[in-house]
């Protein structure tokens, strides 16, 4: 990359984005950024020696506020976070989340084709969109048949296929990710490592007799990385991915929410029971979802840097903090 360059981030005040942000100060890259989002940041973005970072508030949905933003910043890179990223959300309210998370995808790259800015597009997809696999599939490759089990994962899909046809018709330069489960600080506590740190440090500082989480499906099997490894990965593809080409960004191992539960209570020094909440409980869950990042790693040099252990250390002593 050049001396400053200029990166457009949606989805800014959710937690990636805050990590990639501190990714970019912690290396010293020099870079100029917009977010933009619908919800204001709960972080301070100004707080940085290397880039330089204004947020506005912004619908995707708007197409004249997303063409005076490309038309008036011309980002290098777009970093695409935006999105209703909760599985269980596009199931109570799935015409909105699949409605929005595909249609802000494709106002964004049709503005920026129209434009005629040459940029480079990193689309943020999701391992949902595998859907249930058999055990002999696994590590998952991108080669994969899709599955999609939610209207969330369909979203996703479709977000990966708009990608495809404005590559290979306008050679637009995008680059496809696959996210396996990203978990560390700053998570919103809808998603599920999150809600059990926030649970267990509240029942461990609790003079309650019973010390009960609750909990979904535990017997699930995902491939959780630490989101601080993933926003190296977003950054090294921005460098060194292959335009058009889809990417797992995962570790390659498998964990059940059970075996979570275990580690963090090990962490804690602390017992707890838990009961399932059959709300919490999803219609049709995949039920294990382990990736390969053979790919990834082949195509930009990134490897894992945070072990699970280290991963649920950080956010429990987040959540100790909070409390």
């Amino acid at each position: 990359m050049s001396v400053t360059e200029k990166f457009l981030i949606t989805g800014f005040s959710g937690f990636v984005s805050q990590h990639f942000l501190n990714y970019l100060e912690s290396n010293c890259i020099s870079a100029q950024i917009i977010g933009i989002d619908i919800n204001t940041p709960d972080f301070n973005f100004k707080q940085f020696q290397y880039i330089k970072c204004d947020f506005q508030k912004v619908d995707l949905l708007d197409k004249s506020q997303v063409e005076l933003i490309i038309n008036t910043f011309k980002p290098n890179y777009v970093l695409h976070l935006a999105s209703y990223s909760s599985v269980a959300f596009s199931w109570k309210n799935p015409v909105e989340s699949f409605a929005n998370n595909t249609n802000i995808f494709l106002n964004l790259i049709e503005t920026i084709r129209l434009s005629g800015i040459k940029c480079r597009i990193l689309s943020i997809g999701s391992s949902e969109e595998y859907g249930n696999v058999s055990s002999n599939d696994l590590p998952l490759k991108e080669d994969h048949n899709l599955k999609p089990l939610s209207p969330y994962a369909v979203a996703r899909v479709s977000q990966e296929m708009l990608s495809k046809v404005y590559v290979d018709s306008y050679g637009m330069d995008i680059i496809l990710t696959r996210s396996f489960n990203h978990i560390g600080t700053h998570q919103k506590d809808i998603f599920v490592i999150s809600s059990f740190a926030k649970q267990l440090v509240e029942l461990k500082h609790s003079n309650s007799p019973v010390k009960e989480l609750t909990t979904g499906d535990t017997s699930i099997i995902r491939d959780f990385v630490d989101v601080r490894d993933v926003v190296n990965a977003y950054y090294l593809l921005f460098i060194n991915g292959k335009k058009g080409e889809i990417y797992n960004v995962c570790t390659g191992k498998g964990t059940s929410l059970n075996e979570i539960i275990q580690l963090m209570t090990t962490i804690l020094n602390t017992n707890v029971t838990h009961h399932i909440n059959q709300q919490l409980v999803r219609p049709n869950d995949n039920k294990i979802i382990i990736g390969s990042n053979q790919k990834l790693k082949q195509d930009t040099g990134w490897d894992i840097s945070f072990t699970l252990e280290e991963s649920l250390k950080d956010i429990l002593e987040y959540y100790k903090d909070l409390a």
